[in-house]
């Protein structure tokens, strides 16, 4: 369905109405999927790190528009996590 679609189909107050329920039950769709799987995310986090800061749910779920990320820059994100849980970085080996 397109947003004209959509626009054509919806009223003023049904969108009213659907706006209210999300205010009292939280995310719709993809945004609460993301919720719900940095809700995972961040509990098996916490479960395998060491000591050291704690993992929060909004560590883990994704932003949308925002600039993006140079490959170098999340690398380095991954092998802090990898430190701070207390991992120890092994070479690829290319055979």
């Amino acid at each position: 369905m397109t947003v004209a679609d959509l626009d054509s189909r919806l009223g003023s107050s049904e969108l009213t109405e659907w706006m209210a329920y999300e205010k009292i039950t939280g995310p719709l769709g993809r945004r609460r999927h993301d919720i719900q799987a940095a809700t995972i995310a961040s509990t098996i986090a916490n479960a395998n790190r060491g000591k050291g800061k704690k993992f929060e749910v909004k560590d883990f779920v994704p932003t949308y528009g925002l600039e993006r990320q140079r490959p170098q820059d999340m690398l380095a994100a991954i092998r802090g996590i990898n430190r701070s849980m207390g991992g120890d970085e092994h070479a690829r080996r290319d055979d």
